[in-house]
C-alpha cells in the first residue's frame, strides 16, 4: 500500500490518486486515542506535577542564556505539541520535550 494522502473518496471505497490503489473504506477502522503518554530520556513515564532535571545544557532560543544540565524544574504540566513539557525553570516558563529531561 502507498501512504499517499490524496485520495479519492468513493461511496464504498478509496482510491490513491497517485497509485491507483484501492482499499475497502469499511476496513479503515481508526483505533481509540487512549491517555497520551510521554516518556523522559530515560523510558519513565512523565505525569502532570512530577519534577524533571535537565540531562543536557540547553541554549534558550531569542537569548544568549544556556540552561544548565542537572537543573530542577518546578512541577510540570504535560501540553498537546511538539515540546511536550511546560515548566518554569530559574524563574522563566518554557516548553521542553521530553528527550532533553529526566524524572527527578
Amino acid at each position: 500500500m502507498c501512504e499517499m494522502t490524496d485520495v479519492l473518496k468513493h461511496p464504498t471505497r478509496w482510491e490513491c490518486v497517485t497509485c491507483g490503489h484501492e482499499w475497502d473504506r469499511a476496513a479503515e477502522t481508526e483505533a481509540p486515542e487512549g491517555p497520551r503518554v510521554v516518556k523522559d530520556a530515560h523510558g519513565n513515564v512523565l505525569a502532570d506535577g512530577d519534577v524533571v532535571m535537565l540531562i543536557k545544557d540547553l541554549p534558550l532560543k531569542g537569548s544568549s542564556q544556556v540552561l544548565k544540565g542537572g537543573t530542577k524544574s518546578k512541577p510540570i504540566k504535560l501540553v498537546d505539541g511538539d515540546h511536550e513539557i511546560s515548566c518554569k525553570m530559574e524563574g522563566i516558563s518554557i516548553g521542553l520535550k521530553a528527550c532533553f529531561v529526566k524524572k527527578a
